[in-house]
């Protein structure tokens, strides 16, 4: 181009399209620098270009912030108790607001049926994994288990219902799929995983049926099972015989009744919940993030107590037991995952 013979009006596009050039030029020069490592100047400046990360709630969980609490039955009676209490700390994490339902666990069977893992065939997916229907029959002597509950786990009347008839091993493995199926997705828009999902620890169990609550003997705080206006605070026997009070005769939809402080529904009630901790008769874990596992020992702790059970089984620090391999008509599950980074 010869400059003597440029218009005018052409002189601010020419400036603007070296100033352009030019910046793009010391940008791709900062970069390569900068991504090289080339021009650290010999300082630990740490690896550019990281993702950055901020962990947002799965679906249906609610945040439960770590701290440290008494754990252990809250009651008059200290004599009374198996297990001494003691004073231990979790760390924060997610756990789901209710129960596992139905439906959420019709997605693990649906796809363990469409897409088989190589290791896994539909006759491990039948045994071992799909809910007993019989459980309903099976649990209880000269019980009719009328044609409603056969239906229990394949009707969309109870699609809101908490999932029943499922080992413990069984629930281990949802929690195992869900993280690897949660990872999949995550790593097909090149996001960074998620920790693992697991069942609760009977600690992390424990302290967030509490709902922040210190001497919750409930979960919803108080000591008297029912509220103002004499209504059951929850899904249980309220007195021989009498399992219809609460308005339901054995499992109720996972939103039935009131969530405690934190946000989770039927910490109490309903169907009791499976934990990772093997039983034991004695404290055996630490006191940061307890927890005990025994592959040696069959019996699995449960909490929470359920739609049979009278209330003493509903309080928060009460523990009972079920072999790990029972599939029961009143025990049911839900999961937490690891909450990581700034709060």
């Amino acid at each position: 181009m010869n400059c003597k013979n440029m218009k005018l009006a052409d002189k601010p596009f020419i400036s603007l399209y070296w100033l352009a050039t030019i910046l793009l030029i010391l940008m791709i020069q900062s970069c390569a620098l900068i991504g090289t490592g080339k021009d650290d100047q010999g300082e630990v400046r740490g690896v550019p270009g990281r993702s950055e990360w901020r962990m947002i709630a799965p679906f249906n969980m609610v945040l439960v912030p770590g701290g440290s609490f008494i754990m252990g039955e809250v009651d008059d009676d200290i004599a009374a108790q198996i297990t001494p209490n003691r004073q231990v700390t979790v760390s924060h994490y997610f756990m789901d607001a209710t129960e596992i339902t139905n439906n959420q666990y019709r997605q693990l069977i649906n796809t363990m049926l469409k897409e088989p893992p190589d290791t896994i065939d539909e006759n491990f997916v039948m045994t071992k994994l799909y809910p007993d229907t019989n459980a309903w029959r099976n649990d209880f002597s000269h019980y009719m288990a009328d044609s409603r509950l056969e239906y229990y786990y394949d009707h969309p009347a109870f699609d809101d219902y908490p999932v029943v008839g499922i080992s413990w091993e069984a629930a281990k493995y949802f929690a195992a799929w869900r993280s690897a199926y949660l990872n999949k997705y995550r790593e097909q828009k090149g996001l960074p995983p998620y920790p693992r999902f697991s069942l609760p620890s009977a600690a992390q169990w424990e302290y967030a049926a509490r709902g922040g609550k210190e001497l919750a003997k409930y979960p919803w705080g108080g000591p008297y099972i029912r509220d103002n206006e004499g209504k059951l605070r929850a899904n249980f026997k309220s007195g021989s015989g009498n399992y219809n009070e609460c308005g339901y005769a054995c499992t109720s939809p996972v939103k039935a009744f009131a969530p405690n402080d934190y946000g989770l529904y039927d910490m109490a009630g309903n169907v009791a919940e499976w934990t990772l901790d093997a039983y034991s008769p004695a404290s055996l874990s630490w006191d940061l993030d307890p927890v005990y596992l025994d592959d040696a020992q069959p019996m699995k702790i449960i909490k929470g107590g359920s739609w049979k059970d009278i209330s003493r089984f509903l309080q928060t620090g009460k523990n009972d037991s079920e072999h790990k391999d029972s599939a029961r008509s009143y025990i049911g599950f839900r999961c937490v995952i690891p909450y990581i980074g700034s709060k």
